[in-house]
């Protein structure tokens, strides 16, 4: 007699779980969900024929101080993919790059040992810092993505940064418009994401 086998319908689909680690930027704050980053990317991608399912697990306020713990919390929805976009919160705080580097490398080995594929998003810091801080935070990234061979979209709010009209009163996250730009940039680093993973 033939047991009765369930299977997971996104599995059956083919459907690519896209997991999104980051703070407010990744979050969505100020913003009603469907102009946030998360909701945003998961349209483009299935209006170009991606089945795709993207979660959010972007906080408000996080730093790379124990992402590796938090990381856990999401790995329950065993994500095929991952963009990891931290740091911001780091270089407001003045944290030592290096120290940042080693947070971010918990993660990626974590993620890496359960295959999951990785899009690092590099992070910029504030020039009030002094210019050696500056480029040794801007350098981790291109360091970790050449240590552990992830792929790496070098500045995530490239095109967005200090410009008046594509971010809220604050001056530090986007607006809708915003993350269009964001959306639009990354998208192609995605898609190649994507498609090393079939």
């Amino acid at each position: 007699m033939l047991s009765a086998v369930w299977i997971c319908p996104e599995a059956a689909a083919g459907t690519k779980k896209i997991l999104l680690f980051g703070d407010s930027l990744t979050a969505g704050y100020g913003l009603p969900e469907q102009d946030a980053f998360p909701a945003r990317l998961e349209a483009a991608l299935s209006a170009k024929g991606y089945r795709v399912r993207v979660i959010n697990a972007g906080s408000s306020g996080a730093t790379s101080v124990g992402a590796a713990a938090r990381l856990e919390w999401v790995l329950v929805d065993q994500p095929d993919l991952a963009v990891i976009e931290l740091g911001a919160n780091d270089a407001l705080r003045g944290m030592d790059p290096q120290q940042t580097k080693k947070n971010l490398a918990g993660v990626i080995e974590r993620l890496q040992k359960e295959r999951i594929g990785v899009l690092l998003a590099g992070m910029k810091a504030p020039l009030n810092f002094g210019e050696t801080y500056y480029n040794s935070f801007e350098r981790l990234y291109a360091d970790l993505a050449q240590e552990f061979g992830v792929a790496l979209y070098p500045f995530f709010l490239a095109g967005v940064a200090g410009r008046e009209e594509l971010n809220q009163a604050d001056g530090i996250h986007p607006n809708a418009a915003g993350v269009g730009v964001i959306v639009r940039n990354i998208l192609p680093q995605v898609e190649m994401l994507l498609q090393h993973s079939d």
